[in-house]
Parts: structure tokens; C-alpha cells; sequence
């Protein structure tokens, strides 16, 4: 206990690592919307429209991390370990890079998003950056550890579902599917929606380290 007590006495007052990452987690929830909105869009030019839109989501979130690494180089003391910084930055920065990237894939493919596999990952996404959210909001004080495990394990959970999903939605491709060039764009924007559930778990861990470390 007095251990925490020495430590926030040395905590900046700005708290800026907290701010940042609470945008960071902020744009990664609105992007998780727009890619749902966007697969559940049945018109292509409107479907450009939203992918357009997660981009500069996704270019506001580059910012936010460059501005993690920016402050870390002029914080001598900071909140958190340093590689916890730096790992929960990238993290983040790498859930936003992936939803970026099923969007462009979907909009560069020209894919007909209109597929149980798209629809369910897209929504396992969402509901996994909901969890980031909190669990990255709780940080700023860890009043609320329990909300944030839970966070944790719901996570963790997500990214199993997503794992079983892409297998289910793999083995309906390959069997359900004549075109050898649809089942290769479709399995390359599978691939890219579960490692954004991937990405958002390793986000988990990193918090949970924290957790253990300071709660």
C-alpha cells in the first residue's frame, strides 16, 4: 500500500499517457461501428464512403500513437512502466491497423460483404472493442479492477468465438464456393477480421500485466 502511495505522488499531474489512450481506444470503438455499418451495407459506393471514413479514423489513431511515443521520450517518470506504454500503444495502434485493413480489403476486393462469416466477425470485433474501452478507461485510477477483469476475460472469450468462426467460415468457403478467386478474397479479409480479435486480446494482456503490476 505504501508502495502505491509513493508511486502517485510521482505520478504527472497531466496524466497524459492516460488521455492518449483513452482516444486511442475511443477511435478504435468508432471504427468497429463504422466496419460493422460497412458490412452490412449492400451498396458498393456507399460501402467506399464508410471504408473512407475508417480510414481517417484509423489515421487520427496514428497520431494519438505517435504522440505516445513522443511524450515517452520527454516523460523522464511516466505512470506505468515504459514497455507498458509502449506495448499497449502498439497494441491498440495494431486493432485499428487491422480494422483498417478488412475494410480496404472489402472495398478493394469489391466483395459482397453479404456473408455469416464477414457479419459475425465484424460483430465479435465491435463487441471486443467495447471491452478495450473499459478496460482501458479503467486505468486512468483502477477504482473499478472488477469491471476491467471482467473486460479482460470477455476478451478473451471474443477471441475464441472469432478462432471458431473463421474455422467454420473457412470450411463453408471451401466447400459452398466454385470461384478459386472468390475463396481467395474472402479468406484473405476472414484472416484480416480475426486478427483484429487477435490484436484486441493482445491489447487484453497488456492491461492485464498492468493490472498485476499496480492494482
Amino acid at each position: 500500500m505504501a508502495g502505491n502511495s509513493i508511486f502517485k505522488f510521482f505520478l504527472p499531474k497531466d496524466r497524459i499517457f492516460f488521455t492518449l489512450f483513452e482516444n486511442m481506444a475511443d477511435v478504435v470503438n468508432k471504427m468497429a461501428k463504422v466496419l460493422q455499418e460497412l458490412v452490412n451495407e449492400s451498396d458498393e459506393n456507399k460501402r467506399a464512403e464508410l471504408s473512407a471514413i475508417i480510414e481517417n479514423l484509423e489515421h487520427k489513431n496514428d497520431d494519438f500513437t505517435h504522440n505516445v511515443f513522443t511524450e515517452l521520450g520527454r516523460n523522464f517518470i511516466t505512470p506505468l512502466d515504459r514497455e507498458d506504454i509502449h506495448y499497449l500503444a502498439a497494441a491498440l495502434d495494431d486493432i485499428a491497423d487491422y480494422i483498417y485493413s478488412s475494410a480496404k480489403k472489402i472495398n478493394f476486393y469489391k466483395i459482397n460483404p453479404n456473408d455469416m462469416g464477414i457479419h459475425k466477425l465484424a460483430e465479435l470485433i465491435l463487441q471486443g472493442s467495447v471491452e478495450i474501452k473499459k478496460a482501458v478507461h479503467g486505468l486512468r485510477d483502477m477504482k473499478n479492477l472488477r469491471e476491467m477483469t471482467e473486460a479482460i476475460v470477455k476478451i478473451n472469450s471474443i477471441e475464441n468465438q472469432a478462432d471458431d468462426v473463421f474455422d467454420m467460415s473457412i470450411d463453408t468457403l471451401f466447400n459452398q464456393e466454385n470461384d478459386f478467386k472468390e475463396v481467395i478474397k474472402k479468406r484473405e479479409i476472414y484472416q484480416v477480421l480475426e486478427i483484429a480479435t487477435d490484436k484486441c486480446e493482445d491489447a487484453a494482456n497488456v492491461i492485464e500485466s498492468i493490472i498485476i503490476k499496480y492494482a
